[in-house]
């Protein structure tokens, strides 16, 4: 089955809801290399607390695009992987992040003219 994403009752926008939040890109970049643990995680990331990269975390797994993998040592060790689906995510993800970079200038200027402030 596949979706229609102009359908306001349609899943896929579920879907785009995830893959479009910042954190949920950024876990996908930061997982591609391979698996990592929480506090991995949050130093790549950035500007993320806790709560909010768990919160993700979460919702990514029950949305299928990584397991959380708890090792039975003492301190107890959790590390994060991305799943076949969540890999087959980091193309695209890496192409928009691509994008972003090599644009990011002409963008911030836009958004500066639009404002009527200086480049």
């Amino acid at each position: 089955m596949r979706g229609d994403a102009f359908d306001p009752g349609c899943p896929t926008r579920l879907i785009l809801d995830r893959i479009g939040d910042k954190w949920s890109v950024l876990v996908v970049l930061s997982l591609t290399d391979g698996p990592r643990r929480f506090t991995e995680l949050r130093r790549l990331i950035g500007g993320v607390t806790p709560k909010v990269l768990t919160q993700t975390l979460r919702a990514m797994e029950r949305d299928g695009l990584l397991t959380r993998h708890v090792f039975a040592e003492v301190p107890p060790r959790v590390e994060y992987a991305l799943t076949p689906l969540g890999l087959s995510l980091g193309k695209p993800i890496q192409a928009i992040t691509d994008w972003a970079e090599e644009n990011v200038e002409a963008v911030v200027a836009a958004r500066a003219r639009h404002d009527g402030l200086p480049a």
